[in-house]
């Protein structure tokens, strides 16, 4: 599932196209999800399977699910359509920043006499339940002695997987990024599986749940320390998208912590939210407000803390990126280089970290981010240069930098392509497939600026020729992985 433009059934489509762009409206309308163009070739197939189950036409069907809730059918679409990939401990960096930093000062909040000793924590699209029982194993161990309670409460809107959950027992493969001690300590061997310890899955709840809808309940506000919402925003359209970003936001206790995935982002300022980053990854706490508003599905990209000046000279930056457009890249480096200023501005020392990385010059390429970095931890452009500087010798440190530069600003494409070229690098489809399709979406809106700093000498068209390439290259080797 993947955001695109919309398509008008009856504009000239095919009748397979038409039905399965009446089936995504429907889909958007009843649950949230959000398809795009590339996803209609699937979409008619499960509609075509969907209605033959049902003994009907495809006319027909789509008339009775567009007219009522028909709620059993829905539950098998979303039973078909559903994305479940998922396992204990995945992105561990989050989980580490969760028991090394978020829960030790909430617990440390929470230690007077006069207050509960109370841990709550969420998943919102927990699958079969591995992310919800690895937020209970963490809050587990930081509790500091029994009289504290912890309580996880996931959410899915998919029942097979909600069965799955209520039954903790995985396979080896669910646990392959486990650590050692916590599998010995909370799972004991069962049949070939691994059945978790009953005295840490009472701890944990699941409900059947639609981000569609509304339940004052469930998003009381103030009421979870902790909100785990990981790769689902980018699965749903942009109303539901900011719908469920602002009930999690008001169902936040004061100084509680939401983790998204690392395909979503609410910008470097989202309203009632303070980003914070450890242990590699980027999370936000709740900030010190009393009615959070809701936020835009695609938050503009954060202002920045300094307005440009003109550059050092006459014309430096100008004649420097003319220069560059040409792939001179050395003539734009000895005028950058021969002309600098006293106090050089943020783009001009971008300009020359670029030109440095390009002369092979990393180690001062880097050095010049950091000083970007000092003046303003949040830009964006800085943290996307410093990557590339340490991709090959520090990827993982890389791909940390990559992350916060898509989290600083929405709509800065590059740090995407960069993020699933390395995630396919290493074999990682799952990753690799979503942040290139983002990269893709977004390339049409990047700045010309971004496009000459950053594109390799690539223009847009070939960036977006290159997505595609990366893109079918994906999906043949998932393809290729089923045969």
């Amino acid at each position: 599932m993947t955001t695109g433009a919309g398509l008008d059934a009856g504009a000239g489509l095919t009748p397979d196209w038409a039905y399965a762009a009446r089936l995504r409206a429907v889909l958007g309308a009843r649950l949230g999800w959000a398809y795009g163009d590339t996803d209609v070739p699937h979409l008619a197939a499960v509609l075509s399977r969907r209605a033959g189950a049902r003994g009907q036409g495809i006319e027909a069907y789509l008339r009775r699910l567009e007219a009522d809730r028909w709620a059993d059918e829905l539950e098998a679409l979303v039973e078909e359509l559903a994305i479940t990939e998922t396992y204990f401990f995945r992105h561990s960096e989050q989980f580490r920043a969760l028991r090394e930093v978020v829960l030790p000062r909430l617990v440390a909040a929470r230690s007077g006499e006069q207050t509960p000793r109370v841990l709550r924590l969420l998943s919102v699209g927990c699958s079969s339940g591995e992310e919800a029982y690895t937020l209970a194993i963490v809050a587990r161990e930081v509790q500091p002695d029994p009289a504290w309670t912890v309580s996880v409460l996931g959410l899915d809107a998919n029942p097979e997987m909600l069965a799955l959950a209520g039954a903790a027992r995985y396979s080896g493969w669910s646990l392959r990024e486990t650590p050692e001690a916590v599998r010995g300590r909370w799972f004991r061997p069962l049949d070939g599986e691994y059945q978790l310890d009953p005295a840490l899955a009472e701890n944990v709840r699941f409900r059947r749940y639609n981000v569609a809808d509304e339940d004052p309940w469930l998003w009381w506000p103030e009421q979870y320390d902790v909100v785990f919402c990981r790769n689902l925003l980018m699965y749903l359209t942009p109303g539901a998208q900011a719908a469920l970003i602002a009930r999690m936001t008001r169902a936040l206790a004061p100084d509680g912590v939401l983790f998204l995935g690392h395909t979503d982002s609410l910008g470097a300022r989202p309203e009632g939210l303070e980003p914070l980053r450890s242990h590699h990854t980027f999370y936000y706490r709740r900030s010190a407000v009393t009615a959070p508003v809701a936020h835009t599905a695609r938050p503009e990209a954060a202002p920045r803390r300094w307005v440009p000046a003109p550059p050092p000279g006459p014309g430096t930056y100008e004649r420097a990126t003319a220069l560059l457009a040409a792939e001179r890249f050395a003539e734009a480096l000895a005028v950058v280089e021969g002309e600098r200023a006293d106090r050089p501005q943020p783009r001009d020392l971008l300009l020359h970290g670029v030109l440095l990385a390009q002369a092979g010059r990393l180690d001062e390429a880097e050095l010049v981010c950091r000083r970007l970095l000092d003046a303003d931890g949040l830009n964006a452009d800085a943290h996307h240069l410093l990557a590339i500087c340490l991709e090959d010798g520090a990827p993982d440190v890389a791909i940390g930098h990559y992350r916060l530069a898509a989290y600083l600003d929405v709509t800065f494409a590059m740090p995407r392509l960069r993020l699933g070229l390395l995630a396919r690098r290493r074999g990682d489809r799952h990753v690799a497939g979503p942040e290139v399709d983002r990269a893709l979406h977004l390339l049409p809106g990047e700045r010309d600026e971004r496009i000459l700093l950053f594109g390799g000498g690539f223009g847009r068209a070939a960036l977006r020729m290159l997505c595609r390439a990366e893109r079918d290259a994906i999906e043949g080797h998932r393809i290729e992985g089923r045969l």
